[in-house]
C-alpha cells in the first residue's frame, strides 16, 4: 500500500509539472476581424503540435475588442505580467505605446515575441510578420498595371501609429512616386479608423469629393478594404469603373474579387504568423536561438489566380479545425 501511495504521489507530481509547462498569452490587436481569428487558429495548431512533441503549452487568447483601443491592450499586457505567464506573443496596436509594457515584461523575466506589426524596442526576442512595405509595393504595382500607368488614385489609410499598415502605406506611396510618374495621388491623408463602419464613412466622404475624377483606390487592411468596397458599390463605381486593390482576405472581399468588384488583394498568412509566433516563443523559453526577424510572406491574389492550389489556405484558413 505504501508503494502504491508513493507511485500515485509521483504520478500526480509529474502531471502537475506537465500540466502547465508553458502558459503563453497571445494578445492580438482586436478579436473580431477574420485576420485575428486566423492568427488564433495558427497559435492553437502550434500548441497541439508541441503537445504531441512532449511540450505542454496552454494558449491564453485575449485582446481589445476594437483595434484602436491602445489603453485596453496595454492593460491586457500588464495583467498578463501580473499573472506571471511564461511568455507573451503580442501584435502591438501602437509601435510606441506598447513598447513600455513589452519591456516591462522582459524585465520581469517574461519573454515577448512580436507578431504582425513592429515595435519600437529591441527587447522582444523576435518579430514574426509580413514584409509590409513589400505588400504596399505589390498593391501599387497591381493598381498601376490596371490603370495602364496613368490616372488619379486615392490611398485610404488605416490608423496612425499602427506600424504594419503605415509600412504598407509607405510602400504604396513610394512605389507610385518613383515608378509611375503619370499617376497622381489625389488623397493620402484620410484614415479609415478601426472598423468597417468607420472605414465606410471615410470612403463615402472621399468618393463624394473625388469620385468623378478618381481612377483607382488602395485600402491597406481588411476593414478599410471592406468599407471602401461598400462605398464604391453605393456610388455605382464598383465593377472596375474605379480600379480597386485591397489588402487581406475576408469573406466579403474575397467574394468581391470573384465578382470583379475588387481587382487585386495583397494577402498575408496570418495563420502562419500565429503558428510561428508560438513556436518561436517556445524556442526562446527553451533557450534556443531565435531569428530576430521572421518574414511570413505575402502574395497578390487576382481573378486569374484565385483558384490556384497555392492560394487556397491564404483565402480560407482552416479555422474550423482549430477554433470551437
Amino acid at each position: 500500500m505504501k508503494h502504491l501511495i508513493l507511485l500515485l504521489f509521483s504520478l500526480c507530481a509529474t502531471f502537475a509539472v506537465r500540466a502547465a509547462d508553458y502558459r503563453i498569452a497571445v494578445v492580438p490587436k482586436g478579436t473580431t476581424h477574420e485576420f485575428w481569428k486566423s492568427i488564433h487558429a495558427g497559435a492553437i495548431k502550434a500548441a497541439r503540435e508541441l503537445m504531441a512533441e512532449g511540450v505542454n503549452v496552454e494558449i491564453i487568447w485575449k485582446g481589445p475588442l476594437r483595434e484602436d483601443d491602445r489603453e485596453q491592450q496595454v492593460q491586457v499586457v500588464e495583467n498578463f505580467i501580473a499573472r506571471r505567464v511564461s511568455g507573451i506573443v503580442l501584435a502591438p496596436l501602437d509601435a510606441r505605446a506598447l513598447a513600455r509594457p513589452a519591456e516591462m515584461a522582459v524585465r520581469a523575466g517574461i519573454p515577448v515575441v512580436i507578431i504582425d506589426s513592429a515595435l519600437n524596442s529591441t527587447a522582444p526576442a523576435s518579430t514574426v510578420s509580413t514584409d509590409n512595405y513589400k505588400g504596399g509595393q505589390l498593391g501599387a504595382r497591381r493598381l498601376a498595371e490596371l490603370l495602364g500607368g496613368k490616372g488619379k488614385v486615392i490611398l485610404l489609410r488605416v490608423l496612425a501609429g499602427s506600424s504594419s499598415t503605415e509600412q504598407r502605406e509607405a510602400g504604396f506611396l513610394d512605389t507610385i512616386t518613383k515608378e509611375f510618374p503619370d499617376i497622381a495621388v489625389v488623397s493620402s491623408d484620410q484614415h479609415a479608423g478601426a472598423t468597417r463602419d468607420t472605414a465606410y464613412r471615410a470612403a463615402q466622404n472621399l468618393l463624394n469629393r473625388f469620385g468623378r475624377e478618381v481612377d483607382g483606390v488602395f485600402a491597406p487592411n481588411e476593414s478599410s478594404a471592406t468599407g471602401m468596397l461598400l462605398a464604391l458599390r453605393d456610388a455605382g463605381l464598383a465593377g472596375g469603373k474605379v480600379k480597386f486593390v485591397g489588402f487581406d482576405t475576408g469573406t466579403q472581399t474575397v467574394a468581391a474579387l470573384r465578382e470583379g468588384d475588387i481587382q487585386g488583394l495583397v494577402v498575408q498568412n496570418p495563420f502562419k504568423m500565429g503558428y510561428l509566433g508560438v513556436r518561436t516563443m517556445v524556442a526562446a523559453l527553451q533557450g534556443q536561438p531565435t531569428e530576430k526577424e521572421i518574414d511570413t510572406g505575402c502574395e497578390l491574389i487576382t481573378g486569374e489566380n484565385i483558384d490556384e492550389p497555392a492560394m487556397a489556405d491564404l483565402i480560407k484558413p482552416p479555422l474550423e479545425k482549430y477554433l470551437d
